[in-house]
């Protein structure tokens, strides 16, 4: 684990490697150090915000001394996303994979994912866990609004579009669960180290 200075008053921890960055993350979250303010974790990294009167120094030799959580999502149980399979590219991502329709949905819905961290917009969670039959690339041509709740993929990641946005992902599908409420505490159904599994549903 290296810390580094980020600023005047952040720190960037380098963990190397993703379960590292869930169980310092959860670890700051559940029993924040003094002068922590916000902590951002990122795929291998964790910035680490503070009061601008913290004392950095001292922070920063306490950070690798942190006892972590061996399960960044505890006991908590998976966050099931139910799944229309209906999504525009299915077929386009069959044809790439060489799979059927069915083979590609039976494989997204069998995988297991983890958080790896949000991004892009608010509540949009990176989905590791994919299968790498269905690895594929972006869209060559982003499409310029893509409705909340789609369900896509690219390259390694899988992810649900939480608002409407411009994306490039391929889609398979969609979802009326809603992953961003600003009313709700979190707004965000999704954060990093939680477990996610995709349950498809008839359409309605």
């Amino acid at each position: 684990m290296r810390v580094r200075r980020a600023g005047d008053a952040a720190l960037l921890v380098e963990t190397g490697d993703l379960v590292t960055a869930h169980r310092l993350n959860a670890a700051l979250r559940d029993d924040p150090l003094p002068g922590v303010v916000d902590v951002v974790p990122g795929e291998q990294t964790v910035l680490v915000i503070a009061d601008p009167s913290a004392d950095l120094d001292r922070l920063a030799s306490r950070l690798p001394q942190l006892r972590l959580p061996e399960d960044a999502a505890g006991d908590m149980e998976p966050v099931e996303i139910p799944v229309v399979y209906d999504g525009e590219d299915l077929d386009e991502v069959a044809a790439l994979t060489g799979l059927s329709r069915d083979d590609v949905v039976h494989r997204h819905a069998a995988a297991s994912y983890t958080v790896a961290y949000l991004g892009f917009s608010p509540g949009f969670g990176y989905l590791t866990g994919l299968d790498p039959a269905l690895h594929v690339a972006r869209r060559e041509s982003p499409r310029t609004s893509v409705p909340a709740g789609s369900v896509a993929i690219a390259g390694p990641y899988a992810a649900v579009y939480p608002s409407r946005s411009p994306g490039g992902w391929r889609l398979l599908g969609r979802s009326a669960l809603r992953l961003w409420d600003v009313k709700r505490d979190p707004p965000s159904l999704l954060r990093p180290g939680t477990r996610v599994r995709f349950v498809p549903e008839e359409p309605s």
